[in-house]
């Protein structure tokens, strides 16, 4: 199979530093318990992206750590003959650092993108299963007859009791979820 995975807030845990950023920049708390839509209503538009900007730079790249399991789970399914496209909402300009931290974390894959339309991107690349956390993503990764699977966050929880999305807390419970989908 060919399976696409984002990488804020799927392979890492995003939300501390795009919030510390936030609240450093803008003075605005952003509490991640509180975000239960995918939109950020207590920022303007122009600050979301200059926060994304920053988040994005070389060296926070680097820096990120995966979540607890996630780098197993995506060997496991590279040793067992899957495809992965590793895809992000990141500017084009952050693809040289994404591509070291992922070496730097041993994540196996065949394609990394970097860019604004990943479900096109997944589309054109074949993709079965598209792992996100973006409601929106998810959502158009269902209409694009996708299999859609997320780790749960409180902007995606809802959509989770409503669409056929595999939804899991961490890595190793989505891993256990996709097994009968991977097989």
């Amino acid at each position: 199979m060919r399976i696409a995975i984002d990488i804020d807030s799927t392979l890492h845990d995003y939300w501390p530093g795009f919030a510390e950023a936030a609240k450093r920049r803008f003075g605005v708390e952003l509490a991640y318990d509180e975000q239960v839509t995918w939109e950020i209503l207590q920022l303007r538009r122009e600050q979301v992206r200059a926060v994304v900007h920053e988040t994005h730079r070389d060296g926070n790249v680097l820096a990120a750590e995966p979540y607890p399991g996630a780098v197993e789970a995506i060997r496991a399914w590279k040793d067992a003959g899957h495809w992965i496209l590793v895809a992000s909402h990141r500017f084009p300009e952050a693809q040289t650092a994404t591509a070291a931290w992922l070496d730097r974390i041993g994540l196996p894959h065949d394609e990394l993108y970097c860019g604004f339309d990943k479900v096109t991107h997944s589309v054109e690349a074949d993709i079965d299963v598209l792992i996100d956390d973006s409601p929106v993503t998810l959502g158009r990764a269902l209409e694009a007859g996708m299999t859609a699977a997320t780790l749960l966050h409180p902007w995606n929880r809802e959509l989770c009791a409503t669409e056929d999305i595999v939804c899991a807390e961490d890595w190793p419970e989505l891993a256990v979820k996709l097994e009968p989908v991977l097989a």
